[in-house]
């Protein structure tokens, strides 16, 4: 917890695959 994973403008961070990853899964785990 507390560690930066990606940096930028809203449209850049949330397509940051691990972004994506970090807040809204993956299929495997929805």
């Amino acid at each position: 917890f507390g560690e930066k994973i990606a940096e930028g403008l809203p449209a850049e961070v949330s397509a940051h695959p691990v972004v994506r990853q970090a807040y809204l899964g993956t299929e495997a785990h929805r």
